[in-house]
């Protein structure tokens, strides 16, 4: 195991070595000595696909950092999660919210030069909703059409009012690719030699191992302080810590809070923590044995949050009721699930069930995606243990739990970090929660009748009051766990200044020399 380990690390510093560049439509490298100016990040997964708008990797929040870097989306997002220009400078609704009109960033230039058009961007929003296109937010886009261009300006129809659709156009599958580019080279060629019009360039890739991007020489805004960025792709954490001890790496994240407290105080290293958009949750599958209500309400009152965040996340963590974390919109303080475990004991005896006789299912879990996730499974599976729940844990990739979520055939509990960087019900309690969304486990015809009415509300006051309704039917009826909202714990070389976004990406054009 340990040669193992130390072949995989000789071959990643070599990650940011020069190479030559891409040519022929490869992506490909050799090994020289690292340049002046590079910034080397050592990532925690590994990138399956370049197209940041289609298939599985486009709803995965952890991605985003690198999609980010190379892509842009159609509106911005500062570091505290308040909207500002992207490509798309401004937006809004007509006054009757039948229209919505974008204004198109003049001098944007996609990687070979070309420039960036408002045919790009309908070309982008159309294929987005394009039930063909392999987009899994396809729902939220396919709600505008009928685009117009004049000049810059870009007109759609409203098809079927989405209230979240700006907010959207900062998030997940948002991005702007070049139209003409794309249909030249077809998918597949889009993935060989991708092009954006972010800060980066993609030079080199090297599946399972590192990505190397080149700063855009004609990129619209501030230029990035780093000409080369090297993304390695570290998946075991303990080998990210090893990155920053032996100085290969200059920034990690998701590492062992134990670790990370240790770290911080090393010379050359610096450490800082910030309260992000994720939560970690235990989805519920409705299989059996989770039909039971009593099952469902007894797994959720039997775990102790509180003790998991001091002992496990060493304080690093806000423990969390609902599917919504503070500072999201329809964030409830009122609602309550106690740590209960005679209650959960009750429960489990009102279907015949005692830890004598327990009730057995499997648990999916990620290990060592996020700091302590199979640790922390492990500790919940021993509460459940005492109260009459006996899990047996499954461990997964985190590609395959969006597969298996995607088929439906998640196991009857399964572990998840769940992303909100707009911070809408709508994109965390709606599309976890909502029997129709691809992203959801609880299929149940009950939520379907909640939220459904809920997507199309124009009243938004209204409609918040009604996702903090749904999330207290959801608490009270057990269905689904979540469990704290995240912090982000982030190691840097003290060299380099780091500004943590609220979102937790890593944006490498927002880092800059200290």
């Amino acid at each position: 195991m340990v040669s193992s380990v130390l072949s995989r690390r000789h071959v990643l510093q070599l990650a940011g070595a020069a190479t030559l560049p891409l040519s022929s439509g490869m992506l490909g490298g050799g090994a020289q000595a690292a340049p002046a100016g590079t910034l080397t990040i050592a990532y925690n997964v590994n990138l399956p696909s370049f197209d940041p708008t289609v298939g599985l990797s486009a709803v995965n929040p952890t991605l985003q950092s690198i999609y980010q870097a190379v892509f842009d989306p159609y509106i911005g997002q500062a570091p505290d999660l308040s909207f500002k220009p992207g490509l798309v400078t401004k937006w809004g609704w007509n006054a009757d919210r039948t229209k919505i009109t974008l204004e198109l960033r003049k001098g944007a230039t996609w990687h070979d030069g070309s420039p960036v058009t408002p045919e790009d961007v309908v070309w982008s929003l159309q294929r987005a909703a394009d039930t063909k296109s392999g987009n899994p937010i396809q729902f939220v886009w396919s709600k505008v059409g009928n685009y117009k261009i004049d000049g810059n300006t870009i007109t759609g129809d409203v098809l079927e009012f989405e209230p979240t659709l700006f907010k959207w156009m900062a998030f997940l599958t948002a991005y702007v690719l070049p139209k003409a580019y794309y249909e030249k080279v077809g998918g597949e060629g889009f993935e060989k030699a991708p092009i954006g019009s972010g800060p980066y360039k993609v030079d080199a890739f090297e599946r399972n191992a590192f990505l190397r991007l080149k700063a855009h020489p004609t990129y619209w805004g501030a230029k990035p302080a780093f000409d080369t960025v090297v993304f390695k792709f570290v998946t075991d954490p303990t080998s990210r810590v090893a990155e920053m001890e032996s100085g290969g790496s200059d920034i990690t994240f998701e590492i062992p809070y134990e670790e990370f407290d240790r770290l911080k105080t090393k010379p050359g290293l610096v450490g800082q923590t910030k309260p992000v958009s994720d939560i970690a949750m235990i989805f519920i599958t409705d299989i059996d044995p989770m039909l039971d209500r009593n099952v469902r309400l007894a797994a959720n009152h039997a775990i102790d949050k509180k003790a998991i965040v001091e002992r496990l996340l060493k304080g690093y963590g806000v423990p969390i009721a609902t599917l919504e974390a503070p500072g999201y919109a329809a964030f409830d303080p009122s609602i309550k699930v106690s740590y209960d475990p005679e209650l959960a004991k009750s429960l489990l005896a009102k279907s015949g069930f005692s830890p004598e006789k327990p009730v057995k299912f499997t648990i999916q879990t990620t290990r060592g995606f996020k700091p302590k996730d199979y640790e922390m499974i492990q500790a919940i599976v021993g509460m459940w243990r005492k109260v009459g729940i006996e899990a047996n844990i499954e461990i997964y990739e985190i590609a395959q739990h969006f597969e298996l979520r995607a088929r439906h055939a998640l196991a009857p509990a399964a572990f998840y970090n769940w992303g909100n960087a707009i911070g809408d019900p709508s994109t965390s309690t709606g599309f976890a929660m909502f029997g129709p969304s691809p992203h959801c486990a609880w299929k149940g015809k009950d939520l379907v009748e909640r939220i459904g009415p809920l997507w199309g509300e124009k009243d938004e006051a209204k409609r918040i009051a009604g996702y903090k309704a749904v999330d207290k039917y959801i608490a009270e009826e057990g269905e689904v766990i979540p469990l704290f909202q995240y912090v982000q714990p982030i190691i840097h070389k003290k060299g380099v200044k780091v500004v943590a976004q609220s979102n937790g990406m890593i944006l490498p054009q927002l880092i800059t020399q200290a």
